[in-house]
C-alpha cells in the first residue's frame, strides 16, 4: 500500500501554567521540541514544522536547522495556531496535518503514519483520531481520561470525560469495561477544516467536558477514530515526567 504524503506542525507554546518553558527542557543534552522533531521526522512526513509564538524556542530551533513557523500569541487552542500555519504554508486544502504535541518526544512513529493514513482512507472524515482499549474500572470511571464511542466503521459520535457507554442493568462492582475505549490525543487534520474552524463557535459540550473536538461534532464534521498500533510513549507534563522520559532516552541511547 502506498502511504500518503501529509505534513506535520509540532505547536510549541513557551508559557505552560504547570511547566513554564517546558519545550525547552532539556533531555540529554537536547532541548525537548527538538526531540519531538527527531521523532517526528522517523515518519517520511513530506514536511515537518513547528509552530510557535516565542522567539526563545525559534532560536533554539533554528539552532538545531528545525523550520519554524512564528505564530500569533492570542491562539486559544493549538487547532488554532496549526491552522495559521496551513494559511502561512499556503497548504491546499485536501492537505493532511498530523498534530504532534511538543511534549511527546518518544511518541510512536507508528501511531503518526496510522493516523495520517486513517484521515486519507475515510473521506469522510475531516479529522482522524487514535483510541485504545480501556483495562480496568478505574480507568473507565476517571475523568481525566477521556472515553469515545464510535459506529460501525470507526466515526466518532461522542467524546465524553464520563465512563461512557454506561451499563444500565449491571451493579457497578460487576461491570466489564469490554468495548470501551480511552482517546488519544493524536490528531490529523485536512486543512480545509482547519480553513473553516476558526469560524465555528465553542458549543455548549465542550464548555462542559473541556474537549475541543466535540466543536468539530456539534458543527457537523465527521471525525474517524481507529485503535492506535501502538500505545503511546510517555508524555511530559511535570519535571517529574521529564526526568522518568530523560532516563529512558538515556537508556535506549546505551543500547
Amino acid at each position: 500500500m502506498i502511504e500518503p504524503e501529509y505534513k506535520i506542525v509540532i505547536p510549541a507554546r513557551y508559557n505552560s501554567s504547570r511547566f513554564p518553558g517546558k519545550p525547552l527542557a532539556m533531555i540529554a543534552g537536547v532541548a525537548m521540541v527538538v526531540r519531538v522533531y527527531q521523532q517526528a521526522i522517523k515518519s517520511h512526513a513530506s514536511e515537518v514544522i513547528v509552530a510557535t509564538d516565542d522567539e526563545r524556542i525559534a532560536e533554539v530551533c533554528n539552532s538545531f536547522g528545525v523550520p519554524v513557523c512564528m505564530t500569533s500569541p492570542d491562539h486559544p487552542t493549538g487547532t488554532d495556531r496549526i491552522a495559521e500555519v496551513a494559511k502561512t504554508q499556503a497548504w491546499s486544502a485536501e492537505d493532511i496535518i498530523v498534530n504532534v504535541q511538543g511534549d511527546e518526544p518518544l511518541i510512536p512513529v507508528s501511531t503518526i503514519q496510522q493516523v495520517a493514513a486513517n484521515l486519507h482512507r475515510f473521506s469522510q472524515a475531516s479529522i482522524a483520531t487514535l483510541a485504545t482499549p480501556i483495562v480496568d474500572y478505574e480507568e473507565f470511571i476517571d475523568p481525566n481520561n477521556v472515553k469515545v464511542v464510535f459506529d460501525h466503521v470507526g466515526m466518532a459520535l461522542y467524546f465524553s470525560r464520563a465512563p461512557i457507554p454506561f451499563d444500565r442493568d449491571t451493579a457497578p462492582d460487576q461491570r466489564s469495561v469490554a468495548g470501551t475505549y480511552r482517546h488519544l490525543g493524536l490528531y490529523a487534520y485536512r486543512a480545509g477544516f482547519l480553513f473553516r474552524y476558526h469560524n465555528m463557535n465553542e458549543c455548549q459540550y465542550e464548555s462542559l467536558e473541556k474537549l475541543e473536538q466535540l466543536r468539530a461534532l456539534w458543527h457537523g464534521e465527521g471525525i474517524h477514530v481507529d485503535i492506535a498500533s501502538e500505545l503511546p510513549g510517555l508524555g511530559v507534563d511535570t519535571p517529574e515526567q521529564l526526568a522518568l522520559v530523560e532516563a529512558l532516552v538515556i537508556e535506549s541511547q546505551a543500547k
